[in-house]
């Protein structure tokens, strides 16, 4: 067989795909205008409310539009129209750890952003972008401390949602794929945690505090207890405290976790809750307390105004002790450089992979044919 000019230029055109990543880093996004609120929670409910709570759909719209009110008022008149830093970290987050992987791997990899409910970065316009660039080949990231169906379990569901619509002919573009659920027992995050924690205090808190009057509350991403069975994030949420909490406690053993919970009536949530925790600590001598978010990489309106709210409140009833806020790791170089790492093994497996063709005829259909 004579290798034409052609052939060849095909090849190298097919192997040039085979050898390319598109990594898919997800979020959730937070809407930076107030009049997208009512859409964001009208998103949010259909994605989120639906796996935990017993609520007709028809009412999801409607009760964004009352939900929205509220956002606005908290967002708007409490705190001077604010507006969360959310997706411009985020975007830190990805340029960063593209460097890294591009350090690696040259232009063979890029990394896209996705937001779960904030267009124009919603998973199946992003999506849509990688396909037209090229990529046969995903790497689904979600930027997510712990797997849940409210977490990684979304971006799974829309990504899967997208890629059915997008299906050309006989065969799917997408030719393999790879998953990342969370990080929560890494040990490199795990370190790092405690280290950001051990710093601020030498730094800070020190020269003014005996250890054991430090009150550190780790706070996690709150989770409801009943899930309709779908994994809810307590387990890895619980592991995630146990593991920071170990590396801390026999210098500082005033440490507790501490649930950023959003107060839905009639559902059971994880408990305590960061002022619940808080209490708790004072109540056994600690000064000053520390609020440390261990379950969310990137900052956002809960780590933000939630714990602003909380720390307001504490403020008044216990006006001797001090309080500190820390910020989430968001753009942390050696945090950046973690992430990036775990992605190395799952992008050498995808270049490795002969992307398999997906033949969607073949997907079993059980009804009868008639030869």
């Amino acid at each position: 067989m004579v290798a034409t000019p052609e052939k060849l230029e095909h090849s190298q055109a097919h192997l040039s795909g085979q050898n390319r990543v598109a990594v898919l880093l997800m979020g959730y996004g937070e809407v930076e205008s107030y009049e997208d609120f009512a859409n964001y929670n009208e998103q949010a409910l259909n994605l989120l409310t639906a796996k935990f709570a017993p609520v007709p759909t028809w009412i999801y719209p409607p009760l964004a539009k009352v939900l929205a009110l509220f956002d606005r008022h908290e967002w708007g008149h409490q705190h001077h129209d604010f507006i969360s830093p959310h997706n411009a970290i985020f975007e830190k987050q990805r340029a960063g750890i593209e460097h890294q992987l591009q350090h690696q791997w040259g232009e063979n990899v890029q990394v896209f952003k996705a937001f779960n409910f904030c267009a124009p970065f919603l998973p199946k316009q992003v999506l849509a972008e990688i396909q037209q660039q090229g990529f046969q080949k995903i790497l689904v990231y979600p930027l997510l401390v712990v797997d849940s169906i409210f977490t990684s379990g979304i971006a799974i569901e829309q990504v899967n949602k997208a890629l059915s619509t997008m299906a050309e002919g006989d065969e799917h573009w997408l030719k393999a794929l790879r998953y990342i659920p969370s990080f929560y027992n890494e040990p490199a995050y795990i370190n790092l945690m405690a280290h950001l924690v051990e710093e601020k205090i030498t730094t800070d808190l020190a020269n003014a505090h005996l250890p054991s009057q430090i009150g550190i509350v780790l706070m996690n991403h709150g989770c409801p207890h009943k899930a309709k069975g779908f994994t809810s994030g307590i387990d890895e949420s619980q592991a995630l405290y146990e593991l920071v909490r170990e590396k801390l406690i026999n210098r500082y053993p005033l440490i507790s976790v501490g649930w950023l919970n959003h107060d839905t009536p009639l559902i059971e949530w994880t408990q305590p809750n960061a002022t619940q925790a808080a209490q708790n600590l004072i109540q056994l001598g600690a000064k000053v307390i520390m609020f440390m978010p261990i379950g969310f990489a990137t900052e956002n309106h809960e780590t933000l105004l939630d714990v602003h709210h909380i720390i307001h409140d504490l403020e008044k009833q216990h006006p001797d002790v001090d309080y500190l806020q820390m910020p989430c790791v968001n753009d942390h170089p050696q945090f950046l450089s973690m992430v990036a790492e775990w992605a190395n093994n799952h992008i050498a497996d995808l270049m490795q992979e002969e992307g398999k063709e997906v033949n969607l005829h073949l997907a079993i259909h059980h009804h009868h044919h008639h030869h």
